[in-house]
Parts: C-alpha cells; structure tokens; sequence
C-alpha cells in the first residue's frame, strides 16, 4: 500500500467500519450483493480510500479500510451509503415495497480506528466473519 505524500503527512488512517440494512432485513443476495460490492468499490476508489479487507453479509457490511488524512470519515461513510443506497433502489425496484422510506441503510454506523497491534486481530477477524455467508470486497 503506498502511503499519502501530502506536504506534512505520510499516512493512512485505518478504520473498522460496520453499518447494516434498515431493519436489517437480509436483502444482500444474490445480483443485489454483487452490484453492492461493485459501488462500493468503486466509491473507495474515486475517494482514494483502500479496501483492506471487506465481507458483505446478508444484513450487514464490514470493511477495514484505510483513508487519506485529508478525507472525513463521515464523508467517506456518507459517500457509499448514499450512493449505493440510491444506485441500488433504482436498479432494483422490488425494493420499493420493503424499503417505502428511501433509506436502504440503517441509520449511522460503526467505527474503530487501528493501530498496528489491532490490524492482525480485525483482519483474522474479519477473516473468520468471511468464512461464513459472506463474499469478500476486499482485493
């Protein structure tokens, strides 16, 4: 991973974020999963933020990523939930009658920065998480 070459910074932030569906109804399937996984992607991407390690679920999304110093946490967060949100209700209109609010996401999300002792224990963790009905977003 290259390192942010910024005038004063040389470094990534490292975060843990979890956020779920709303009601955490179990919609993350199928063609639904796959273009999840590919917004998102693409989202870090135009951010400059790296997929350490991700694993959708069925209800809920975990991802390790690190972020340039220079971009919020809550505007990364605010950029993927928006977007997929919107991306994903629009191609896929059975979610309509689940979802009658416009929000796909349960509000908020949660986040835990990592230092160099915890990177090992969220990535096996995460790791372990992968293992069971997940597919991976990470590289």
């Amino acid at each position: 991973m290259a390192y942010s070459t910024g005038s004063h910074t040389r470094f990534y932030h490292r975060y843990h974020v979890v956020w779920a569906t709303k009601y955490r109804h179990k919609v993350l399937r199928g063609p639904m999963r796959e273009r999840i996984r590919d917004i998102i992607r693409q989202s870090c991407a135009e951010m400059g933020v790296h997929i350490v390690k991700g694993v959708l679920t069925a209800d809920h999304v975990h991802m390790f990523i690190s972020v340039p110093p220079q971009i919020a946490l809550s505007k990364v967060m605010q950029r993927i939930k928006g977007r997929s949100s919107r991306r994903v209700q629009m191609e896929f209109p059975e979610l309509r009658k689940r979802y009658w609010g416009r929000r796909f996401w349960a509000r908020g999300y949660f986040s835990i920065t990592s230092g160099n002792v915890t990177d090992d224990v969220i990535l096996q963790y995460l790791e372990l998480h992968s293992n069971r009905d997940a597919t991976g977003l990470g590289r």
